[in-house]
C-alpha cells in the first residue's frame, strides 16, 4: 500500500470502531477479514497505529479542542502529536493521491497547529492525561488513595502475552524451551508457577505446540485465580460464569482430569466455542450447561453438590484495560449499578450449590471497592453460613511461590503493583 493509502485505511478502521457497539478487537478482525489485499506489514502498521490511537483518545480529543472527534481528526492528531510532524508536513500525507485521505481543510489545519501547540503544555486535565472517563476518577482515587495516578496509568500501558503450560499436556519448562528455541524469549511470571510472557506477538493460528493444546492465552492474574479455587482431584467443581472457559481449562489441569467440573453461562456462544478449547487441551473431566438465567431449573436442583463454586461475575472489567483501550469508553456509571444487582443476584444463586465445608470464589476483573469488597462483606453479612478465607492462608500450598503484599483477607493484583490484569478473589467457605 502506498502510505496515502495506509493512512486513510487507518481513518477507516478507527470510524469502524468508533461506530460499532462491540469491542475494538472484534471490529479490527472484522474489518482486516473483510480486505484480504492488505498485506502482513501495511496490516501490522496499520493495527499498530489503531490501537495507539485507542490507548491516547482522551490525550488526541483533548489536543483537538474537540468533543467527539472523527476517526480523521484522531488520525491527524496522532500523526502531529505522537510522530512529531509539523502542520505542514501532517497536511502532506493528506495529499488527497489515489485511495488517498483528501487533503485537510482550512480549519483542520487550524486543529493540527493546536495539537502542537498543546503537545508541549502542562495544562493537560487530569482524566485525558490519565485516559480516564473523568466520572470514574473519584470512584479510582477511593480505592487506591495517594497511588491512584500510578495505578491508572498503568491500566493504560500495553500488556505483555501471558501464556499458561498446559500441564495435562507439557511442563512450563517445556513450554518454556520450545519458546526459546524458536526466538520469543519467554520469561517465567514470577507469581503463577503455570505462566510464561513474551512480549512479542505470536502467529498462534499457526503455532503447532498451540494447535497441539501444549499452552493456552491467560493472564497471570486469571492464571492465579484459578489456582486459588485449589479444586482436588476427584473434586465436583461448578465454574458458574465459565465464558470461553479459560479458567475451566486451568481447573481442569490442576485436577489433572479427575474428578467434574460444569461450566456454566448464559451467553451461548461463547460457552460452545468453548468445545474447540477443550478437545485442543485434551480436557475430559468438563461438561458445559447453558443456564436459562436465574431461575435455571438444573441449578436449583445442585444445591450442596460442588466442593468448589467458581463466580467470575460479571463486572465493568476495568482491570482488562490494558487489553481492552476502548472499553473505558464504553462503561458508564448507570453500567456500574446494573452490574452490582447482577453481581449480587449471582452470588445469591451460588451460595446454595456449596456444600458444608466447601468454597465459593468470588472473582472479578474489576478494581472498584463496590464490585468487590462491598458486594463480598454485603453478601457475608445476609448469609451466616460463609465466612472469609484469608488468600494469604491458601496460597503457600496452592501456588507454592511467595504471595504478593496485600494487606487484606482479600486479594487484588493490579497492573501497577504486580505487572498482572486487574483482579480481586475473595474466598469464602461454608461452615453450616
Amino acid at each position: 500500500m502506498t502510505p496515502a493509502a495506509r493512512l486513510q485505511t487507518v481513518i477507516d478502521l478507527i470510524d469502524a470502531i468508533l461506530r460499532s457497539p462491540r469491542p475494538a478487537d472484534g471490529e479490527v478482525l472484522a474489518f482486516f477479514r473483510g480486505r484480504r489485499f492488505v498485506g502482513a506489514k501495511d496490516r501490522r502498521a496499520i493495527s499498530n497505529q489503531a490501537w495507539r490511537i485507542q490507548r491516547q483518545r482522551a490525550r488526541l480529543t483533548w489536543a483537538l479542542g474537540a468533543d467527539d472527534p472523527s476517526g480523521r481528526l484522531l488520525v491527524l492528531a496522532d500523526v502531529v502529536a505522537n510522530e512529531h510532524r509539523s502542520v505542514d508536513a501532517a497536511a502532506g500525507m493528506f495529499s488527497g493521491a489515489k485511495y488517498g485521505a483528501p487533503p485537510l481543510s482550512a480549519n483542520e489545519r487550524r486543529m493540527a497547529a493546536k495539537v502542537q501547540e498543546r503537545a508541549v503544555s502542562a495544562a493537560m486535565p487530569r482524566h485525558a492525561r490519565l485516559e480516564c472517563p473523568h466520572w470514574l476518577l473519584a470512584k479510582l482515587d477511593a480505592a487506591f488513595g495517594a497511588a491512584a495516578d500510578t495505578e491508572i496509568a498503568a491500566l493504560g500501558a500495553e500488556a505483555a502475552l501471558d501464556l499458561r503450560a498446559n500441564t495435562l499436556k507439557a511442563t512450563r519448562e517445556q513450554v518454556f524451551k520450545l519458546l526459546a528455541d524458536q526466538g520469543h524469549e519467554p520469561k517465567t511470571t514470577p507469581l503463577s508457577p503455570f505462566g510464561l510472557r513474551v512480549s512479542a506477538r505470536l502467529n498462534l493460528g499457526s503455532h503447532e505446540a498451540f494447535r497441539d493444546g501444549w499452552f493456552e492465552v491467560q493472564d497471570e492474574a486469571s492464571q492465579i485465580c484459578a489456582s486459588l479455587v485449589w479444586p482436588k482431584p476427584g473434586d465436583a467443581v461448578l465454574d458458574l460464569c465459565a465464558g470461553a472457559g479459560g479458567k475451566t481449562l486451568a481447573l481442569a489441569a490442576l485436577m489433572n482430569n479427575k474428578g467434574r467440573i460444569v461450566a456454566c453461562d448464559v451467553a451461548t456462544g461463547r460457552l460452545v466455542r468453548s468445545k474447540t478449547r477443550l478437545r485442543r487441551a485434551g480436557v475430559h473431566n468438563a461438561t458445559l450447561r447453558i443456564l436459562e438465567g436465574e431461575h435455571d431449573k438444573w441449578l436449583k436442583r445442585q444445591a450442596g453438590v460442588f466442593n468448589r463454586v467458581l463466580v467470575d461475575a460479571p463486572c465493568s472489567g476495568i482491570g482488562s484495560w490494558r487489553r481492552n483501550p476502548d472499553a473505558r469508553w464504553r462503561l458508564s456509571a448507570e453500567d456500574i449499578e446494573r452490574l452490582k444487582v447482577i453481581q449480587a443476584k449471582v452470588l445469591s444463586q451460588a451460595a446454595p450449590l456449596v456444600k458444608k465445608g466447601g468454597r465459593l470464589i468470588y472473582a472479578t476483573c474489576s478494581l472498584l471497592p463496590e464490585e468487590n469488597e462491598q458486594q463480598v462483606r454485603a453478601f457475608l453479612a445476609a448469609d451466616a453460613r460463609f465466612k472469609p478465607v484469608p488468600w494469604s492462608t491458601v496460597w503457600p500450598e496452592a501456588l507454592g511461590t511467595p504471595p504478593p503484599a496485600c494487606g487484606s483477607d482479600f486479594l487484588t493484583l493490579t497492573p501497577a503493583r504486580n505487572g498482572t490484569d486487574g483482579f480481586f478473589v475473595a474466598i469464602l467457605e461454608r461452615v453450616s
